[in-house]
C-alpha cells in the first residue's frame, strides 16, 4: 500500500514538474539541463506555484492541508509559492452518512434516534479530518455534530511517513534545500494535524474562548455540550448566520462593512493582548456574521497561544514602528531573548531600518500589517533569530484578519484602527494601573497570609536556630575527625621514626 502511494506521489510530482521547482534552483544548472533532455517532452506554461498547488490538491486532503501550512512559513517560502499555497482549499467529498451513524452509535453505545431527537443524515459541511450533521437534542436544543472519518488517524500517519521520509531525502539529495528545514517543517506540520485529530481538545478550545468572550457586543462562539462529546465526535450549539464573504447577503441585511472591518480588528487583538489565547484559522470559512452584526466564530481545531513576554514583544515592537523608533525595535528583540544577548543592537538597528523605512513613505491605508511583520521576521532571522512557532501562527492570523478587513472595507486603516487599542494595552502594563493591578490581584494571598504571619516567623527562626546547630554538630564532629587523624598520623610517623633509629642502629653495629 505504501508503495502504490509513493509511486502515485513520485506520478503527480513529474507530471506537474514538482522535479522542475527543485532543480531550477540548482545554481549551476548542470542537472537542470540534463534532467530536461531525459524528460523532453513535457512543456509547461502554468508558473511553479500554480503548479505545486494543483499537484498537492491532486494528491488529496492531507497534502492540501500541508501546503496550507506550508503558506504561513513565509519566512522559508518565496512570495509567489506562499501566496498560491495560501489558496488551497479544504474541501473533499462527504463520507458515507452510514459511516457517521456507525461512529455516532459506537461511541453512545445506542442508537442514534434514541440519543437524540432527530438527525439530520445529510452532512451540512465536510473537510479532510471531519465533517458536520445538524441534530437536537432530547430537549429541543439544536447543535451541530463534528464528526471525524473513519480511520483518518491511519491515513494521516501514513502519508506523514511518506512525508518525512521524502524531507530527508530532500536534504541528502539537494543540499540547499537545508535552509529551508524540509524535516522541521514536517515535524510542525505532523504537530498541528495531530491537534486536530483530538475533538475534546478543539471543544476545550471552543470553551476558553467563549468565556474569554462572554457577554460580548462583538464575537459569538458556540456553547460546547460536554455530555454528548468525545474524541471523535464534538457537539456544540448551531448557530445561525450569513458566511463573511457573501457580502451583498449582509448590505441588503443593514450591516454596516465599515464598522464590521473594525470590529474584527479589535477583535483580533483583544484575543492576542488581553487573552494571550487566539483563533488562529479565521479565514472566510470560519467566519459567519449574525443578524445583529457580531462575528461568529466557528471550527477551533487550530489555537495560538501568547506569553506574557510574547504580548510585551509584539507591542513594544508595533507601537515602536508607529513612531519609526528602529532602535526600541531592536532592544525589544534582545530583550525577550529572540535574538543572541550578543547582537550588536546598532547593526540590528540598521538592518530594521532598511527594510521599514521604505514602507512610510506610502500612505498607511497602503501598508501590510502582516507583511510588516513578516519583514521584520526575515530580518531578524539574519541576526540568528530561531523561529517561534507562536508567531508565525500570529503573523498567519494576522494576514487572514488584514484580508478580510480590507475585503470589507477597502479603505481598511488596520495601523491606525490598531494604535489606540496598543497603547491603551501598553498604558495598562506599567505605571500605577499596572501597580494597582498587581496589588489586586494579590491582595487574597496576603488576606490568607497575615494570619500565618507569627506562626511562619516563630517556624523561621527555630528552624533557623535548627540548622544552626546541625552546622555546629557537623563542625565539632568534622574537628573530633581531624584531631583523631592528626593523633593516627603523628603516631605512623613516630613509628616510621623508630624503625627507621632502629635499622640505623643495627648498620652501625
Amino acid at each position: 500500500m505504501r508503495l502504490l502511494r509513493l509511486a502515485r506521489i513520485i506520478l503527480v510530482s513529474l507530471r506537474f514538474g514538482l522535479d522542475r521547482v527543485v532543480l531550477d534552483a540548482d545554481p549551476s544548472g548542470r542537472l537542470g539541463r540534463w534532467w530536461g533532455w531525459v524528460f523532453f517532452w513535457r512543456k509547461f506554461t502554468a508558473p511553479r506555484a500554480v503548479r505545486l498547488r494543483l499537484a498537492l490538491e491532486s494528491l488529496g486532503p492531507i497534502f492540501v492541508k500541508f501546503g496550507q501550512m506550508l503558506s504561513t512559513r513565509r519566512d522559508l517560502l518565496p512570495t509567489d509559492i506562499a501566496n498560491e499555497l495560501a489558496l488551497l482549499q479544504d474541501r473533499v467529498p462527504p463520507f458515507p452518512s452510514e459511516q457517521a451513524l456507525a461512529l455516532l452509535e459506537s461511541f453512545y453505545e445506542r442508537p442514534i434516534d434514541d440519543v437524540f431527537r432527530h438527525f439530520e443524515r445529510t452532512p451540512v459541511a465536510s473537510a479532510s479530518v471531519a465533517q458536520v450533521h445538524f441534530a437536537a437534542l432530547p430537549d429541543g436544543t439544536e447543535v451541530a455534530i463534528k464528526v471525524l472519518r473513519p480511520g483518518i488517524e491511519r491515513v494521516i500517519a501514513h502519508d506523514l511517513a511518506l512525508l518525512d521520509a521524502a524531507a530527508g531525502l530532500l536534504e541528502r539529495v539537494w543540499p540547499e534545500s537545508r535552509r529551508l528545514k524540509p524535516r522541521e517543517v514536517v515535524a510542525e506540520f505532523s504537530k498541528y494535524l495531530r491537534d486536530e485529530l483530538d475533538l475534546m481538545r478543539e471543544a476545550a478550545n471552543s470553551a476558553q474562548l467563549r468565556r474569554n468572550f462572554k457577554n460580548s457586543t462583538l464575537l459569538m462562539v458556540p456553547e460546547v455540550y460536554w455530555d454528548w462529546c468525545g474524541r471523535n465526535v464534538m457537539v456544540m450549539e448551531r448557530m445561525y448566520g450569513v458566511p463573511i464573504s457573501q457580502t451583498d447577503t449582509l448590505v441588503a441585511q443593514g450591516i454596516d462593512l465599515k464598522a464590521l472591518s473594525r470590529a474584527g480588528v479589535e477583535i483580533f487583538f483583544t484575543q492576542v493582548f488581553r487573552d494571550g489565547f487566539f483563533h488562529a484559522d479565521m479565514h472566510p470559512g470560519n467566519i459567519f456574521i449574525h443578524r445583529d452584526g457580531r462575528y461568529i466564530a466557528l471550527d477551533f481545531g487550530i489555537i495560538g497561544t501568547l506569553s506574557e513576554i510574547d504580548k510585551s514583544y509584539l507591542a513594544q515592537n508595533f507601537l515602536a514602528f508607529f513612531k519609526r523608533d528602529y532602535r526600541r525595535v531592536a532592544l525589544a528583540h534582545i530583550e525577550a531573548g529572540w535574538v543572541p544577548a550578543h547582537t550588536r543592537v546598532d547593526e540590528f538597528e540598521t538592518a530594521i531600518r532598511t527594510v521599514c523605512e521604505p514602507i512610510f513613505d506610502r500612505p498607511l491605508k497602503d501598508i501590510s500589517f502582516g507583511k510588516t511583520l513578516l519583514r521584520l521576521f526575515q530580518t531578524a532571522r539574519r541576526f540568528e533569530m530561531e523561529v517561534q512557532p507562536q508567531l508565525v501562527m500570529l503573523q498567519k492570523t494576522l494576514l487572514n484578519i488584514e484580508g478580510l478587513g480590507r475585503q470589507l472595507d477597502p479603505e481598511l486603516d488596520l495601523w491606525t484602527t490598531a494604535k489606540p487599542f496598543l497603547e491603551h494595552w501598553m498604558q495598562e502594563q506599567v505605571g500605577w494601573r499596572a501597580l494597582l493591578r498587581e496589588v489586586k490581584n494579590e491582595i487574597p494571598n496576603w488576606a490568607s497570609m497575615l494570619p500565618r504571619i507569627p506562626r511562619l516567623t516563630y517556624q523561621a527562626l527555630a528552624d533557623n536556630q535548627q540548622r544552626s546547630m546541625e552546622l555546629r554538630k557537623r563542625l565539632d564532629d568534622i574537628a573530633r575527625r581531624q584531631r583523631r587523624d592528626t593523633r593516627i598520623i603523628a603516631a605512623l610517623v613516630l613509628l616510621a621514626m623508630a624503625l627507621l633509629s632502629v635499622e640505623i642502629w643495627r648498620s652501625l653495629g
